[in-house]
């Protein structure tokens, strides 16, 4: 399996090229160039690590089959069960892994494939990552320990949540957490902006662990199997309601489809940063500066995967709308859903998970909802403590995993959102 730029104008690569690099030479990002028929699934949800091996056998012909599995075994060590929220409705909990977010899902798997790939790599790799919340901790837990690799992490200041930042500043000695004076999209185009120096790419082995690099994507792809399998028998393909901030989650989603999930549709569930629904409602893609929100992990203006998302339909905004409706909701009903959700069953939800679930109830009004729904219940509500309390007036439960986090001194330094600030700020730390 060779791996092409969205942009087109680089030539094709292999899996370690595309993994090391992240980012095509052309700006573009780096898709399979096929996506053949996946073996059904029909093992026992517990076997997530085989469903895994079957899913993503094509993509990763580097390894056997049977390493394949082992790696999985290794990354997936913690369940992802599909539970019932309501008639016909389902919660698909990705929170389970070590820092309680569906990240996990994608940076364990791909830290320790590039660590195998890479396994005679004669220089130190650095993994560059932007976060909005939750794929920063991720990555950093993801290779902590790993030999040869470090870690860089920008982060918006003041816009994650407290225990966010503790837990993607308290990771270990090996990872540079920087606090960027903007958003998100500064934090992006921050990244970008190293990727493409050439220089300083080579020097420190820069690479990138966010849905941009294909080897974190491509595991997302199981989940989306792994809950259609875990449905009642007889089920009629499910709705998946996904909360939506870079579309990595998203276009995972899109591509296990093309692989032949059976499935009705998605919807891409925003917050009030909504270019993606305004694209699909307008046919116009109009990027906008990012707006604060209580879902602060999708406070994403530009999202990057809408790139491979027009690849995977041709550029065609009426493909598009056939497979996916746009829902759009802000902070007010964010909280109604959070509190309605606890007054009835006593369940807490973080607030990306309550955008997904208004998404699904939108796209049920309109009859687009057939057949039972799942939204992806993307991060644990402790992870958003200070948000749930003010607006339920009860905290959630503190993880023990969490707690120890709290317990840590975090270690981080402020960033302008300048490109040689950024460079500067690497060299010194990663030559050290």
């Amino acid at each position: 399996m060779r791996y092409l730029s969205t942009s087109g104008q680089s030539p094709p690569v292999d899996l370690a090229t595309a993994l090391l690099t992240g980012l095509a030479p052309d700006g573009g990002l780096y898709v399979p160039e096929s996506l053949p028929r996946a073996e059904p699934l029909d093992s026992p949800p517990s076997e997530l690590a085989a469903g895994a091996a079957r899913v993503l056998a094509p993509f990763v012909r580097e390894l056997p089959r049977a390493e394949l599995e082992k790696l999985a075994t290794d990354a997936l060590d913690f369940t992802i069960p599909l539970v019932p929220l309501g008639e016909d409705l389902y919660l698909l909990e990705l929170f389970h892994g070590p820092t309680l977010a569906f990240k996990d899902v994608g940076a364990r798997f791909m830290a320790r494939l590039l660590a195998r790939l890479t396994r005679d790599e004669p220089r130190r790799l650095t993994i560059l990552v932007a976060t909005s919340g939750d794929t920063g901790s991720a990555v950093a837990h993801a290779f902590a320990g790993l030999p040869e690799i470090g870690v860089a992490i920008l982060y918006p200041r003041g816009r994650v949540s407290a225990l966010q930042e503790k837990q993607l500043t308290t990771a270990g000695p090996d990872v540079l957490a920087l606090a960027v004076d903007g958003d998100f999209d500064d934090c992006q185009r921050l990244a970008k902006t190293a990727f493409a120096d050439r220089a300083l790419s080579h020097e420190l082995g820069l690479t990138s662990a966010n849905s941009i690099n294909v080897g974190r994507l491509l595991p997302q792809i199981v989940y989306y199997f792994h809950a259609a399998v875990q449905l009642p028998d007889g089920s009629a393909p499910p709705l998946f309601s996904t909360p939506s901030g870079n579309f990595g989650n998203l276009t995972a989603g899109l591509m296990a489809r093309a692989l032949g999930l059976a499935c009705s549709g998605f919807v891409a569930a925003t917050n009030v940063n909504d270019s993606v629904p305004r694209y699909l409602a307008g046919g116009r893609f109009e990027p906008r500066p990012a707006r604060p929100t209580l879902s602060s992990a999708m406070d994403v203006g530009r999202p990057s995967n809408f790139d491979r998302m027009r690849w995977l339909f041709d550029d065609d905004v009426e493909a598009m709308r056939r497979v996916i409706q746009g829902s759009r909701h802000d902070d007010e009903a964010t909280a109604g859903v959070i509190r309605e959700v606890h007054e009835t069953s006593g369940r807490m939800l973080d607030p990306h998970t309550a955008v997904g679930l208004l998404g699904l109830r939108e796209a049920r009004e309109d009859r687009r909802g057939r057949g039972p729904g799942i939204v992806l219940a993307t991060a644990h509500p402790a992870k958003f403590a200070d948000e749930i309390e003010g607006i339920l007036g009860v905290r959630p439960e503190l993880p023990r995993r969490l707690a120890r986090c709290l317990e840590r001194p975090g270690d981080s330094q402020p960033l302008a959102p300048d490109s040689r600030a950024l460079a500067s700020k690497l060299l010194s730390f990663f030559r050290r």
